[in-house]
Formats: structure tokens, sequence, C-alpha cells
């Protein structure tokens, strides 16, 4: 850096820190930003068992139905 005849002083020095730390903290802000992708959740898919109980749930299908698809589930692993 050029040293001028008036010199930037202290506050040149405490502007320059302030503007770089502000810089740098953006930078990790959009890099968490595109990490973190907040409408993008990891979630699993229902196992067949649970998508059975909510159609049973919704009354898709009967008790008997239930019953016996829940038993051949449970047969085959």
């Amino acid at each position: 850096m050029m040293w001028w005849p008036d010199g930037w002083g202290w506050g040149g020095w405490l502007a320059m820190t302030l503007t770089m730390l502000a810089f740098w903290g953006f930078v990790a802000w959009v890099v968490v930003t595109l990490v973190r992708q907040p409408g993008a959740r990891h979630e699993t898919a229902p196992d067949a068992e649970e998508i059975l109980a909510e159609r049973f749930a919704r009354g898709d299908i009967d008790e008997e139905e239930y019953t016996k698809r829940r038993a051949i589930l449970r047969s085959h692993p």
C-alpha cells in the first residue's frame, strides 16, 4: 500500500478491515445458503407398510384386505 502525504490514518485501516470482514462474511453466507438449500430436505420415502396403513386410514381398502396385504409384506423381507 502506498503512503500518501496525508495518510489514511487509523480510520482508513478500520474501514478496510470492516470492509474485508463484510465481504468475507457475505461470501460465507452465500456458500452456506447454496449448500443448505432450504426447500430441498432429504426425506425418506415411506415404506410399504406405511403406505398400506395410510390407504386403510383413508378408507381405500377394507380391514380384510389390509390384514392380508400386511401379512404378505411381513412374510417377504
